[in-house]
């Protein structure tokens, strides 16, 4: 491209003639992230506005380059640009900016080692009763964990003696390597990071940093849970390595089968066996809920399948918010095992008993006359 032809550096940075450093190469920055080939494979354009744009920076991030630029124009640094500054490693221009660029487009943050890695999450699965869900507990658990080497404290070299710089990276945890016109970093494969070698593992720990421990804990069950339901607890999982946070526990809530309840929702539903006479007759019953038992009326007439409510006796919210229902659910027994005398009886009730006794069967046939008609 010939000089008369090429943009003003200002303008395609998009700051001003007396931008400071600072705007200059957060321009420049944001501009290369946007147009960065990696990131807009095949598509000449962002590449021709990323060699533009590195172009104009390579000049106006160089004080003496700029100085010449603003004085003389694109005359007074030909030569200078189009990738002529050096390569982009150590000691140009571009050194500190492209590993910038590069952990924000590969999500790695090239050329800055993790000094400390977060501790690993743990999960501790817990079985509790339906009550306990219902109302909430306070559990205490014993949990494995891997805690800092005191022999070592947490360098994995055996005591006396020091982990040794990695000869790979030289201790920057990083190696550089060329990728077309970038020079990019990546971890260390030798010493993961770490920039650091361990040659005389610390015998207690093998030279990992951390031995194995078990701590107890008191957990707080909150009433509404349910299976499936999780409680975080932050901070209390593995221990960070070299100064990192601490992961986290999780504890997995199983609740036990119980064996007259059972949940829906915030509703607790129990199923109650009655006897025919009671169905037909009427009766008042104990019912069993989470809080004792309850009495309750059962009008005559009621079929079996009938449900009735006793409120505020179900599951209290996990949000706070009252309780659930109890829902009683009646089932009319069909007597067994008659003698004769109660068959006698039964049959003497069948003679005399019109249509009106059997309202449900009535309204049956009704239905399927009409629907064979």
């Amino acid at each position: 491209m010939a000089n008369g032809e090429k943009r003003d550096y200002y303008e395609i940075l998009g700051v001003h003639k007396n931008a400071s450093e600072t705007e200059i190469k957060k321009a420049f920055r944001k501009l290369a992230i946007q147009f960065h080939p990696d990131k807009n494979p095949g598509d000449k354009e962002a590449e021709e506005k990323f060699k533009e744009a590195t172009e104009a920076y390579e000049v106006l991030s160089d004080a003496q380059k700029r100085a010449q630029y603003d004085q003389f124009g694109h005359a007074g640094v030909s030569g200078a640009g189009g990738f002529s500054g050096g390569g982009f490693g150590a000691g140009s221009p571009f050194g500190d900016i492209f590993s910038d660029i590069f952990g924000d487009i590969f999500g790695g943050g090239a050329g800055r080692r993790t000094q400390g890695r977060r501790g690993d999450d743990l999960l501790y699965n817990m079985e509790i009763t339906f009550e306990e869900a219902a109302f909430g507990c306070e559990k205490k658990i014993d949990i494995p964990y891997a805690k800092r080497c005191a022999s070592c404290n947490g360098s994995g070299a055996k005591p006396g003696t020091d982990p040794k710089i990695c000869p790979t990276c030289r201790g920057a945890g990083q190696v550089r390597y060329q990728q077309g016109f970038f020079s990019v970093s990546k971890t260390c494969s030798q010493c993961n990071g770490e920039g650091k070698v361990v040659d005389d593992p610390c015998p207690d720990c093998h030279g990992k940093g951390s031995v194995k421990d078990s701590k107890t804990l008191s957990v707080k069950i909150p009433g509404g849970v349910e299976t499936g339901s999780r409680l975080k607890l932050s901070g209390e999982g593995g221990q960070g390595v070299k100064g990192g946070p601490n992961g986290d526990l999780y504890v997995a809530i199983s609740v036990k089968e119980h064996p007259i309840f059972q949940r829906e929702d915030d509703n607790v539903v129990c199923e109650i066996p009655i006897s025919f006479a009671q169905a037909a007759l009427g009766c008042e019953i104990e019912v069993p809920t989470l809080d004792g038992k309850v009495s309750m009326k059962i009008p005559e007439g009621t079929q079996s399948g009938k449900i009735y409510r006793l409120r505020g006796k179900g599951i209290p919210s996990l949000q706070g918010y009252g309780r659930g229902d109890q829902l009683v659910v009646v089932k009319v027994e069909t007597p067994t095992n008659l003698s004769g005398k109660q068959k006698e009886l039964l049959e003497e009730f069948a003679k005399i008993s019109g249509e009106d006794a059997h309202p449900m069967k009535k309204g049956f046939l009704d239905k399927v006359m009409d629907f064979l008609s």
